[in-house]
């Protein structure tokens, strides 16, 4: 073992962290609890499954500061692996060990030298990880050509089609064009005949004037010869107007053809005809089948009363509420069901008031069956999956937001609000949301 003032110059490495943490929780369920270290008291009590995960802080700054449990735990590790907790005794570190073992088994026996074979270990994993991290960026590289070249051929067949389909359509239009111009150029002609029949007409009618005593017999011919001119003049005129009703239809059927065209291409390419909300886009358990950049606000504490009405106040928050931090913090003393259905009235009425997007996330570690919850409107309820818990389901709805969304993250949980502050969101304590609904 070595003295007591060796140490690390930069903490464990995460996966030595785990692998300790996760050795001394099952460590805790042999050690009487008489001789259980009074911080890990409660989380000897806990399911062996769940105590590395619920308890791993806890379990680790105890191995740190108290040297008697760090020796029980290198006890156990030594029971397992005797010969390399030897060879590491003598100085040696076996080739062919792993690193994360070799460093764990140093960090807690603390043979001569331990903190060189951690930091060993530390470089082994590094090299190792980011090997890993390059061949899945090559990996990642080659997919993504490949995707781009087919997206590249379809886009090319895409268009190619598209190319003759508006060369078809231009060659269609010119020929309506064309049809429209002779049109237009016979109603110039019928136009044009109309005003000479007109002139015939006067002159008719002057020259019947002149010659009225010629007798009702010619005057008789030149009424008839005014009524057919006229006949003439209106069938005329009836074409043409027929004529442009005719080339006005088949327009309007061209566009008519280019309007469906557009439509039917806009299916083909299976463009979207609505948008969903980030947060949709999350994947949680309904509650019938369990299973921005720092937002903008004045230099308010965490605590300040004035903090959450301040951020109801910004446009389009998203507002995500840890459920069962909030209800054990104000009402713990009332079963589960109605402490969802206190904090989900009280969200209604919120909702009602404010219309921000507020979503209510439940942890769904404990659900054994359907859940009978009704939702009020405008607030989405989402239980995290089994083997996934509330926190972890909070970061992801999170992360599904655009950079630059305002979003404020309700819960008293420390390491849920720093790891929230970091991704962009503001953390509010749970206390500020229950004096927020009281007030209401």
């Amino acid at each position: 073992m070595s003295s007591a003032g060796e140490g690390l110059s930069r903490p464990l490495p995460e996966q030595v962290r785990l692998h300790v943490v996760d050795l001394a929780a099952q460590v805790l369920s042999s050690v009487p609890a008489a001789n259980v270290p009074p911080p890990l008291r409660g989380i000897a009590k806990f399911d062996p499954r769940k105590r590395a995960k619920l308890g791993g802080t806890p379990i680790a700054a105890q191995l740190e500061t108290d040297k008697e449990f760090r020796e029980v735990v290198a006890e156990a590790l030594a029971a397992g692996w005797p010969e390399l907790v030897a060879s590491l005794a003598e100085g040696n570190v076996p080739p062919a060990a792993e690193p994360v073992l070799v460093a764990a088994a140093a960090y807690l026996t603390r043979p001569p030298g331990w903190p060189d074979m951690v930091e060993t270990a530390r470089e082994d994993l590094e090299r190792v990880a980011a090997a890993a991290e390059g061949a899945a960026y090559e990996q990642t590289v080659t997919r993504l050509r490949e995707q781009l070249a087919t997206q590249k051929a379809s886009a090319k067949e895409e268009t190619d089609r598209l190319r003759e389909q508006l060369k078809s359509f231009r060659s269609e239009n010119a020929d309506l064009r064309r049809k429209l111009h002779e049109a237009r150029e016979r109603v110039r002609a019928a136009d044009a005949r109309a005003t000479e029949l007109e002139h015939a007409a006067d002159e008719a009618r002057a020259a019947a004037a002149s010659a009225g005593s010629a007798g009702d017999s010619e005057l008789r011919r030149t009424r008839d010869r005014l009524a057919d001119a006229e006949r003439q003049l209106e069938a005329q005129r009836r074409a043409a107007r027929e004529g442009r009703s005719v080339e006005d239809a088949r327009v309007r059927v061209l566009l008519d053809a280019l309007q469906d065209a557009s439509a039917g291409l806009r299916r083909e390419l299976a463009l979207p005809s609505t948008i969903s909300r980030p947060a949709d886009s999350v994947t949680g358990v309904s509650p019938d089948r369990p299973g921005v950049r720092a937002v903008p606000a004045r230099a308010l504490a965490d605590d300040d009363p004035a903090l959450l009405d301040q951020l109801l106040g910004l446009p389009q928050i998203h507002l995500i509420i840890d459920g069962y931090n909030v209800t054990k913090t104000g009402y713990g003393t009332l079963t589960l069901a109605d402490q969802r259905s206190r904090l989900l009235t009280g969200l209604g009425g919120l909702v009602a008031q404010t219309r921000v997007e507020v979503t209510c996330v439940f942890d769904g570690a404990e659900l054994n069956g359907p859940v009978p919850v009704t939702a009020p409107r405008g607030v989405r309820v989402m239980f995290s999956a089994p083997g996934q818990i509330a926190d972890d389901l909070i970061r992801q709805l999170v992360r599904a937001e655009p950079v630059g969304r305002a979003m404020a993250v309700v819960s008293s949980d420390r390491e849920v609000a720093e790891s929230v502050r970091r991704m962009g969101a503001r953390p509010v304590k749970s206390s500020l949301l229950l004096r927020r609904l009281g007030r209401a």
